[in-house]
């Protein structure tokens, strides 16, 4: 059995980084961008929201490596001005791509309906939360790679620090004898882009065989059986 016999009661929490960890997590701070603006400024949120829907459409059919500025602002029927305006350059929208995207996991996450969001148990919570994320990841392969933090920073990069609290949560809801802090960590590394990645497209293994690998993980990690793969739904991405 993992961890019996060795781990202590009550681990203390890992201690914080000392180096500049960056802003908080997305949630609590404002983009800046015109959705954050009183009601005015509506119209440029519509339009900005109309950009984004544009440049997802086209990361997901050909990839991140193919986006430009001049693609999305064709995709959106407006002028390549208004999108370096929105954006500033292609660093710009590719960082406004993932910080919606984010928002919008997130979301789920704290409000939307259980399993995925609150109100169901917390290893059902844990099974949905690593299916949805693999599906995110799969969809937006692409997008996640091409805004990968440095080694440095991957695990003080906030939205990655978000989801491994988030998994640290609900470990210590469903199995509060072990280190929540250290198993969220190998959770989380099973659900990394560069891993969906390797096994997805390098090796060759398709989406559902990753998806029972991360139910397995759970039901080992919290000592409860493994679901057959077909009473869980699959996980579809949060709506926008």
């Amino acid at each position: 059995m993992l961890y019996a016999g060795f781990m202590p009661a009550a681990p203390p929490p890992l201690p914080q980084p000392q180096e500049n960890a960056g802003p908080p997590e997305l949630l609590q701070l404002g983009t800046g961008t015109d959705e954050d603006e009183p009601c005015l400024r509506a119209d440029a949120a519509r339009n900005r929201a109309r950009l984004l829907e544009a440049a997802e459409r086209l990361v997901a059919e050909h990839g991140a490596g193919a986006l430009t500025m001049e693609a999305v602002a064709a995709a959106a029927c407006v002028g390549k001005g208004t999108v370096f305006r929105r954006f500033g350059d292609r660093t710009g929208l590719l960082a406004a791509l993932l910080d919606h995207s984010e928002r919008k996991f997130q979301a789920a996450l704290l409000s939307g309906p259980p399993p995925l969001g609150p109100g169901a148990p917390p290893v059902e919570r844990l099974r949905a939360f690593g299916c949805a994320l693999l599906r995110r990841s799969i969809d937006e392969l692409d997008l996640l790679l091409a805004g990968e933090p440095s080694a440095e920073r991957r695990h003080t990069f906030p939205p990655r620090r978000f989801l491994r609290h988030h998994v640290a949560l609900l470990l210590r809801e469903a199995v509060p004898d072990a280190d929540s802090e250290l198993l969220s960590h190998t959770l989380m590394a099973y659900l990394d882009a560069a891993l969906i990645h390797h096994l997805t497209r390098q090796c060759g293994l398709p989406a559902e065989r990753v998806r029972e690998g991360w139910l397995d993980l759970v039901a080992r990690v919290t000592r409860t059986d493994t679901p057959d793969p077909g009473s869980v739904p699959p996980a579809v991405a949060p709506s926008a």
